[in-house]
């Protein structure tokens, strides 16, 4: 895992000097950009604060009127697939993705995709927050059908300001955390954002969501470490049919089995960084046939082997 925090500023004299910093600072700690100076020859200060939330990246950014765009190029320069949701905090920008472009005022926060071209417009002095978050983490919690391109987290609804709230906290905190209590701010980030893109949150233009998702989302957390976990015993604890189960997880573009892998993913990932059980205790633990079986899916899923991430986490508690 990176250093807890990092802090970079443009201090380049001349146009050519300052566009370069800026394009690889704002590259380095968000993703990708190719960027522009607006005008090009008018004087430009810029500043950007980062801090990790184990795997998630909290970035601040300052800075002064400029553009910039994600194409192919960029898009292939980008390491993973990621979430971002960007909260303005003072200042206007535009954003545009997918052909739609979304004015942003204070207090407005939007979601875009790595993986699709992007740009963005900055008018005037700005001071914004990113929230970077690995694909694979957004899975975790199951916020994949939420998650998408262009949804619009209004200020005024009491999920996004919780959220805010709790990260303008978690900032001043960051650098003082334990390994396991950086996990659980982790945990509770991503709790704490899906709660605010779901549907049945005011505030977020929303469809609707089977009431019995929640009982089967309930129950499936509830139930992780049993290794008869399927859609036939779901489905006999709800008392609906396994066709039942199934259509509800289809709607959302996910099988009961997908569901079920991620989470307990999730889980002996928690207990690689916080416990010291072997990776085969582990796998069997979490209802994987044996260590193999794990460290296969969870380098597909986390794009490291179980022991690297062990071993990653090691370093940076030290």
């Amino acid at each position: 895992m990176p250093a807890a925090n990092d802090s970079f500023r443009v201090d380049a004299t001349g146009a050519d000097g300052r566009h370069e910093q800026w394009q690889s600072m704002l590259s380095s700690t968000h993703l990708p950009w190719a960027t522009r100076l607006s005008p090009a020859d008018a004087p430009f200060e810029a500043s950007v604060k980062r801090w990790w939330i184990d795997d998630l990246a909290l970035v601040d950014c300052d800075c002064g009127p400029s553009s910039g765009t994600r194409q192919r190029r960029q898009i292939a320069m980008t390491d993973g697939d990621f979430f971002i949701v960007l909260m303005k905090k003072s200042g206007n920008e535009s954003v545009t993705q997918n052909d739609v472009t979304v004015d942003l005022s204070p207090g407005d926060a939007i979601g875009w995709d790595s993986t699709r071209p992007a740009r963005f417009t900055v008018w005037q002095q700005l001071s914004k927050r990113s929230l970077i978050i690995p694909r694979s983490a957004i899975e975790e919690v199951g916020g994949a059908p939420w998650a998408r391109s262009g949804v619009r987290l209004e200020s005024t609804c009491p999920a996004t300001q919780l959220l805010t709230m709790y990260l303008d906290s978690l900032s001043t905190s960051l650098p003082m955390l334990s390994q396991s209590a950086l996990s659980a701010a982790r945990n509770a980030t991503l709790e704490l954002l899906i709660g605010a893109l779901r549907p049945d949150t005011v505030g977020v233009s929303s469809w609707a969501r089977p009431a019995i998702r929640d009982a089967i989302d309930r129950y499936i957390e509830q139930h992780l470490l049993d290794r008869e976990l399927s859609p036939g015993s779901i489905a006999q604890a709800h008392g609906v049919s396994v066709r039942t189960v199934n259509r509800v997880f289809n709607a959302t573009g996910q099988t009961v089995s997908d569901v079920v892998r991620v989470r307990r993913l999730a889980r002996a990932r928690t207990d690689l960084a916080e416990t010291s059980s072997s990776v085969a205790a582990i796998a069997n633990k979490w209802g994987f046939s044996d260590a193999s079986h794990l460290s296969r899916t969870f380098k597909a899923h986390y794009g490291a082997s179980p022991r690297d991430f062990r071993s990653a986490q090691a370093a940076a508690a030290n």
